[in-house]
């Protein structure tokens, strides 16, 4: 490969709470114990070097020795028009239809302030990404949750029956879709996205569509943007993306929607602006640039590969060696959702057993009740194989077959 995906990188005390927070004092993580070091698999960034494009384009920016109030260059639109376009085949994207936003999160709270009244209830699938029950929760809008049902071969599916019911009973005009899903890592098929926005026109639901997850894609897995499907739900979408999470940029915040109905964007944009903090950084948008060269299109290309190389090991590990242990095998993102129900209930263990058993030995996964899986666990495998391979080792001799 051109680019580095094998390099272990030593991420104490730079900054990267996935290793920092380890063993801090209120920390929900303890240290591993003795002879143990820290894999982290918890947080959902990536453990890789980024493509060198994105470090060139802010040093080069940091040379100049000023940095103050500026305004998105054509630069920026155009890279991330072109991104849409050759990742994808969006077309007709102009700079009109984007808009910068501090975070997807951020993003989400201010198209639901847009389009509901505090105390709305607002239709979300489930597992659940913590971060939304979060900010949902915290801004005042009660979710209504749609379980995710799996079909004959494990794959994930939405409920068109219950959305409906929920939808109906409910009075729902907003719902939130996740696409790829997390922590499912279902990749929705088109007929997919095309029957849940049939069913939103048929209601009137706006949808608030979470699309952070689209360039991180497992062989032969393509995504389908919500707003291409028809032109009403073109119209009917706030669509959020990010380079942060294909690129591993969190830590320097920036975001961006699009939004094609000119109503709806003036509104959220009007929205976003009231607690003056939603503003553009300098150097991420820089960064955004460095990202979306062309060096940037083969580094994701790359990155897909060692991601489906990093499932497919694990997926086969936990198949041939942790009797009880189930997943659905991960068409996007670099999440594994973990059903540990059956094992737990052989051996007699509590997730909170389970948990810390993997903690102690240095694996730090997460617990998935945060995401309503009542007995899963959530895997970050954005790491060099390597790691991946001993996480799994220990998890084997220490934790599920000890």
């Amino acid at each position: 490969m051109k680019y580095d995906f094998t390099s272990i990188l030593d991420r104490k005390g730079k900054d990267a709470i996935a290793v920092d927070m380890i063993g801090m004092p209120g920390s929900a993580y303890p240290a591993p114990r003795e002879g143990f070091d820290v894999i982290p698999m918890w947080v959902a960034d990536m453990n890789f070097p980024v493509v060198p494009t994105i470090q060139e384009a802010m040093i080069e920016r940091a040379k100049h020795p000023t940095f103050g109030y500026f305004m998105p260059t054509p630069e920026y639109y155009g890279s991330i028009i072109r991104w849409q376009e050759t990742h994808n085949a969006v077309t007709g994207l102009k700079a009109e239809h984007i808009g910068y936003e501090n975070g997807v999160l951020g993003g989400v709270v201010t198209a639901l302030n847009v389009l509901c009244s505090k105390g709305d209830k607002v239709l979300v699938h489930s597992p659940t990404y913590v971060g939304f029950t979060h900010s949902l929760e915290n801004n005042g809008y009660d979710i209504v949750h749609s379980p995710l049902v799996k079909d004959e071969n494990g794959i994930w599916r939405m409920d068109l029956a219950d959305m409906e019911k929920k939808i109906v009973e409910n009075k729902i005009h907003a719902a939130i879709f996740c696409s790829p899903h997390n922590p499912c890592g279902r990749v929705w098929e088109r007929w997919e996205v095309e029957k849940a926005m049939e069913l939103y026109k048929k209601h009137d639901v706006y949808v608030i569509s979470d699309e952070i997850w689209s360039d991180i894609l497992l062989t032969g897995q393509k995504h389908t943007p919500t707003q291409s499907v028809s032109e009403d739900a073109k119209l009917r979408t706030v669509a959020f993306y990010a380079p942060s999470k294909t690129f591993n940029l969190a830590g320097l915040v920036g975001s961006y929607h699009i939004i094609y109905n000119k109503w709806l964007k003036d509104r959220c944009d009007k929205e976003a602006s009231l607690s003056h903090y939603n503003s553009m950084n300098v150097m991420s948008m820089h960064a955004l640039i460095g990202a979306y060269k062309p060096e940037g299109y083969e580094w994701v290309e790359e990155l897909r590969q060692v991601i489906t190389g990093n499932v497919d090991y694990a997926y086969k590990y936990i198949a041939e060696h942790f009797e009880g242990v189930e997943v659905s095998r991960p068409q996007g993102t670099y999440m594994l959702f973990l059903d540990c129900g059956k094992w737990l209930e052989k051996s007699g263990k509590t997730m909170d057993e389970l948990l810390a058993a993997g903690w102690d030995v240095g694996v730090v996964w997460q617990d998935g009740r945060a995401f309503h899986g009542k007995t899963h666990i959530r895997m970050n495998l954005a790491l060099p194989l390597s790691r991946v391979k001993e996480a799994f080792a220990r998890l084997d001799q220490y934790v599920f077959n000890a």
